[in-house]
């Protein structure tokens, strides 16, 4: 009883300070996201420690040079977006009452065609959950000042992390066991955060080329939504599918754009998704499917969309920590997908 008590507690406390946390929480992964970029372009710089006096000063300058590399992917997003794909959802939501009418066409059709009454208040208001959405990702937006406050802060910082590590676990023994934790986390982090990134953009790339050869609409807009909900587990890949074949049947005077639109996307999702990332990350993800679209609907009530976005990456945390402890490893095994949880530090 005691134990459910604290449960309800700390999800009421995440509820009721999201607006808090989930800042911090943007500011966290964009943090980690630019430093496993950061650190893939150390390894594709041809640099190697030499031994003279001038080694310090070659560090500095490699280091340096992965930073601008960096920031200058950042930056090369934003504008992206920015110049491209902003002006494209502004042209889509125009475009969203007629959708809803075209939409409302298609159920009178259908349900002619089978004999059935068709209501048209049935079918969801398409511009309602655009304005919907749109509210919710603008309210993590106007939080941008204060998470470029945190991530400024935390780039400033990272260089004290291991000073104040170290001073919080004088004990050899617990800050071998806490450093083993927390090295585990920020290697499986980082990998997952940099494959997921990759994979991601190259599938919205690729999305937006063959809608673009077979001419749908807001080839940009899709691309981009294909990229985002890539890191939603499982839903993701169904909305990042549905919404372009869903426009396509509605706008397409013929099924032929459609299905070349659904087999296109689902084709990239299966090659993508399902067999390029799995190999590329290895068994860094070792988590249960069902434990994943759990991990989903709990955080997506605390959290709304931001919670969903970061299920999956506080579920690899709480994953990795748990095994950990004798305590808790159950539940590493529980979330696993074979019954196999990280290795433990034997101290």
């Amino acid at each position: 009883m005691h134990g459910i008590i604290i449960f309800a507690a700390i999800i009421f406390f995440l509820w009721i300070a999201r607006s808090i946390l989930i800042p911090i929480l943007v500011a966290g992964f964009l943090w980690y996201l630019m430093n496993a970029i950061s650190d893939y372009y150390r390894r594709a710089l041809p640099y190697k420690t030499p031994s003279d006096k001038h080694s310090k000063i070659w560090s500095i300058i490699f280091d340096w040079t992965s930073y601008i590399g960096t920031l200058a992917t950042v930056c090369i997003i934003i504008y992206l977006f920015a110049t491209q794909i902003r002006p494209m959802f502004s042209e889509l939501f125009n475009a969203l009452p007629a959708i809803q009418d075209r939409l409302t066409q298609l159920g009178t059709y259908l349900s002619d065609s089978v004999g059935l009454h068709f209501d048209a208040n049935i079918i969801p208001n398409i511009t309602k959950i655009a304005a919907n959405i749109g509210a919710s990702v603008a309210g993590i937006a106007t939080s941008f000042g204060m998470v470029l406050v945190y991530l400024i802060f935390m780039f400033v910082e990272q260089s004290t992390f291991n000073k104040k590590f170290t001073a919080m676990f004088p004990a050899k023994r617990q800050s071998k066991k806490f450093r083993y934790i927390l090295d585990s986390i920020d290697t499986n982090m980082k990998k997952y955060l940099f494959v997921k990134t990759a994979i991601s953009a190259i599938t919205g790339v690729a999305s937006f080329i063959w809608l673009q050869l077979i001419g749908v609409e807001f080839a940009g807009v899709w691309a981009f939504i294909v990229f985002i909900t890539s890191y939603i587990p499982t839903i993701g890949a169904i909305v990042a599918c549905s919404l372009p074949i869903l426009y396509s049947l509605l706008s397409a005077p013929t099924l032929h754009q459609p299905i070349l639109t659904a087999v296109g996307l689902i084709s990239l999702q299966i090659l993508f998704g399902n067999i390029i990332e799995p190999k590329l990350t290895g068994k860094t993800l070792n988590l249960s499917t069902l434990a994943i679209l759990i991990n989903l609907v709990v955080w997506g009530m605390i959290w709304g969309i931001a919670g969903m976005f970061f299920s999956v990456p506080l579920l690899v945390g709480i994953y990795i920590i748990c095994a950990q402890f004798d305590s808790t490893r159950w539940i590493a095994i529980l979330l696993s997908a074979d019954g196999q949880s990280p290795d433990k530090d034997e101290e």
